[in-house]
């Protein structure tokens, strides 16, 4: 183990949505083309499903699943559609934005800028905060950790960089030593 870096496990990491495909790549800014502005995009012209804002939605679900395989623009699209639609104010609509800035986090530390990534996954872990000190059972259920515990894990794989693998243009790559989802509702 490397003194002051994270190593992140190579696991087989499960699905909540194992019928949907994922997409040829995965963003990185700068490196390939851009999903939905750039014809040779992997969303491009891509027409967006109905949205709602719940938990227990498949687009919730499937940016958790994109998020947990190393997708992290990808999971910040998907989520942003919810967080769109969602009520101003609310507790979904916090954790939502916690999620979106941990994915950003994400694409950083992929990235290698380490100053952005923390700043994004503090502001993530000061949103989770927020939403621990009003119990949110639907959340611990829907995150498979409280948001407290989301909150800490947050900041801690942003101060400790990952050891991040040799991997080819465009291919997926977990940054965090967690995973998001009710462990009953991955597919067996």
């Amino acid at each position: 183990m490397v003194t002051g870096m994270m190593i992140v496990e190579v696991m087989q990491r499960p699905r909540l949505l194992p019928q949907r495909s994922f997409p040829r790549y995965a963003y990185l800014p700068g490196r390939m083309p851009h999903p939905v502005r750039d014809p040779a995009g992997h969303s491009y012209r891509v027409e967006p499903a109905p949205i709602l804002p719940t938990l227990d939605s498949d687009e919730f679900a499937w940016g958790s699943d994109l998020f947990n395989h190393g997708y992290y623009w990808e999971a910040h699209e998907a989520w942003e559609g919810i967080w769109q639609v969602a009520a101003r104010g609310s507790a979904l609509r916090t954790l939502l934005k916690g999620l979106i800035l941990l994915s950003a986090a994400g694409v950083k530390i992929r990235e290698g800028k380490r100053a952005p990534a923390m700043r994004h996954a503090g502001r993530a872990a000061g949103l989770f905060r927020q939403l621990s000190k009003v119990p949110h059972e639907a959340f611990s259920q829907a995150l498979g950790m409280s948001p407290a515990i989301l909150a800490d894990r947050a900041e801690a794989s942003a101060s400790i960089p990952p050891v991040l693998r040799t991997t080819g243009l465009g291919q997926p790559e977990p940054v965090y030593d967690f995973i998001l989802g009710n462990p009953r509702s991955f597919a067996p």
